[in-house]
């Protein structure tokens, strides 16, 4: 044990690799940490990007088909025709 105390490029190398691992910027611990947050990040893109594909489908649906466009504008927006007249009826 004290050979390998008084071996200087072994003490440098087990003090250079503990510095790496827990004290350094760049350590284990932060490629760690950096790592999970890549993934999560991913996740999330890869979730925005599928709703997105479904909303160019539905606007394509609804831009293709003037019916489809007149009632979203009817159910949604509760828009009207100049002459009609229209009753809501609320369920319980």
């Amino acid at each position: 044990m004290k050979n390998l105390l008084k071996n200087k490029y072994i003490v440098a190398v087990v003090l250079f690799t503990v510095w790496m691992v827990f004290f350094d910027q760049n350590g284990f611990f932060a490629q760690r940490k950096i790592t999970k947050e890549l993934n999560q990040l991913e996740a999330r893109k890869k979730m925005y990007t599928n709703q997105n594909q479904l909303l160019e489908i539905q606007k394509n649906n609804l831009l293709g088909n003037m019916d489809n466009l007149e009632k979203l504008a009817r159910e949604k927006y509760l828009m009207k025709k100049d002459d009609e007249t229209i009753y809501l009826i609320e369920e319980e």
